[in-house]
């Protein structure tokens, strides 16, 4: 699971000498550099050309229709052997309009990890209309993402996530499963692994700027967007103009387990969405009330812990379950509501008959987490999430987590504290984790219902940017508030501030439509 995407589907709402699928070129020409500095790739030049590749490609005809160009960028592989290979990161760019007013770069990261952000420019350039019209938009497809050097492990799904299950067996099981994930990526892409992480991706942006000439970047990021914005921040502090970080991260809660908290939260949220439902009974006939209504969903979870559904051409078990319930409850909104509505109707009819026929959405979801059609998905966030954070190598350790919150957790524990492929990896992080402490200022956006990065997080990031103020949206459940939500008073503030670079002087709340 993409843990903290604002903008991919509704599937994502996270040394070996091997063979890649990409040849990872040595440095040469233009970008030749010496051990000890960056000059030769911040002297290239960069071809912008049209984004579309084929006439298959409707991202890039999307972008070439709205008048964006795109191009790719040379970067080190390893910053530290900056004379060694290099690899390409592709990126899309809709330039100022407003050009006697322009203010610079503003570089676009909506979630992930190893979600591409090229088209991002296409929804931040309508939610900004006239200050957007002030900013070159940037979206990048960050190292080993999208079109960008790929790195992908071979893995038989587009996400480690899965739930332990109700019992010992179940969790050696999952046990299994991410040990041979990690196995994959020793293997396959063992070359690259050591270089995705978060403080590369920043230099990254870093050289980008360089390149673009700007002595500065303004930056919006969303979810883990603003992880990697935060560590920005705290290595090249000088180099920031404004920042907007929607659904923050506890950077201190960062890495694998980030999902760790987010049990109770999740808890609340399906309690929340039951009640909704029995409000549309006469629509759905899953109960007349919010109690009914879970029940129904409890009958499925008992169902799917006798033996597997059949949905289609899948089959759901208890350990793939909770997922396809949790991906669905960072939004509030009826049209969110509606969708689980459906996705547990199909499930109760399998639970019931022995098959069924899957939605549209539902089975997009199936073929992410239960298919190797998106394994690159996968393998670059745990690539990255494994290699910026340290984690338990001993699988005793989340199975005591796991016995220990069952009871205030009983759906979602099991899948949120579960271990991971990063207790496999084949090797530690090669740089300490990122202590994000600086005064920069930041604008924090954060819903006190969140359900992938909680409300904690987003005052966890607010006291670690000491100049920041933090924009709460009272009384709504939604991970990626800015544009994506709707919500008037909260643009309003975000679009002030990315106008005249201005903080508020104060932390704000928003309710609804009313002003802060």
């Amino acid at each position: 699971m993409t843990w903290n995407g604002v903008l991919t589907s509704a599937a994502r709402t996270m040394a070996v000498l091997v063979a890649v699928t990409v040849t990872v070129s040595a440095a040469v020409g233009p970008v030749r550099a010496r051990a000890d500095d960056l000059s030769g790739y911040e002297r290239q030049r960069l071809s912008w050309h049209a984004c579309q590749r084929g006439s298959a490609d409707q991202a890039g005809a999307e972008l070439d229709q709205a008048g964006a160009t795109c191009t790719e960028l040379t970067v080190p592989l390893d910053y530290a052997r900056p004379g060694g290979s290099t690899i390409t990161l592709a990126l899309s760019r809709l330039a100022a309009t407003d050009t006697e007013r322009r203010v610079g770069v503003l570089l676009l990261n909506t979630g992930g990890p190893g979600a591409p952000g090229m088209s991002d420019v296409l929804p931040i350039r309508q939610w900004t209309g006239d200050v957007g019209a002030r900013f070159d938009l940037v979206g990048l497809d960050p190292r080993f993402v999208g079109r960008s050097t790929p790195l992908d492990c071979g893995w038989p799904t587009g996400t480690f996530t899965r739930s332990a299950g109700p019992g010992r067996a179940s969790f050696a099981r999952l046990t299994s499963f991410e040990r041979d994930l990690a196995a994959r990526c020793a293997r396959r892409s063992g070359a690259l692994v050591p270089h995705a992480t978060t403080r590369n991706t920043a230099r990254d942006m870093d050289l980008l700027r360089a390149v673009l000439g700007e002595s500065k970047l303004s930056y919006l990021g969303y979810s883990y967007g603003t992880y990697l914005g935060a560590v920005y921040t705290q290595m090249f502090p000088r180099r920031v103009d404004r920042v907007v970080l929607d659904s923050a991260v506890d950077p201190e809660s960062y890495g694998a387990r980030v999902l760790r908290e987010a049990g109770p939260a999740n808890e609340v949220a399906l309690r929340d969405w039951a009640d909704w439902v029995a409000r549309h009974d006469d629509r759905y006939g899953l109960g007349g009330t919010g109690q009914q209504v879970l029940a129904v969903v409890d009958g499925i979870w008992a169902a799917a812990t006798r033996r597997p559904l059949r949905v289609g051409d899948y089959r759901v078990d208890r350990q793939s379950l909770p997922f396809l319930l949790l991906n669905r409850l960072s939004d509030d909104r009826d049209e969110t509501h509606a969708d689980l509505a459906q996705t547990v109707q199909v499930l109760r009819q399998a639970a019931a008959t022995g098959s069924a026929t899957p939605t549209a959405s539902l089975a997009d979801t199936l073929s992410f987490l239960l298919t190797g059609a998106e394994s690159a998905t996968g393998s670059v966030q745990a690539a990255i999430l494994c290699g910026d954070v340290p984690v338990s190598r001993d699988p005793e350790d989340y199975w005591r987590d796991i016995r220990a919150h069952r009871a205030s957790e009983p759906r979602f524990g099991e899948l949120t504290r579960a271990i991971t492929p990063c207790a496999f990896w084949p090797q530690q992080p090669r740089e300490r984790p990122t202590v994000v402490r600086n005064a920069v200022p930041a604008l924090i956006v954060q819903s006190t219902g969140d359900t992938r990065t909680i409300y904690r997080h987003g005052q966890a990031m607010h006291r670690a940017l000491t100049g920041s103020r933090l924009l709460t949206l009272r009384d709504a459940r939604i991970h990626g508030v800015f544009g994506n939500y709707g919500n008037a008073c909260v643009d309003g503030v975000v679009i002030d501030y990315l106008a005249d670079g201005t903080l508020p002087a104060n932390d704000l709340d928003c309710v609804g439509t009313t002003a802060p």
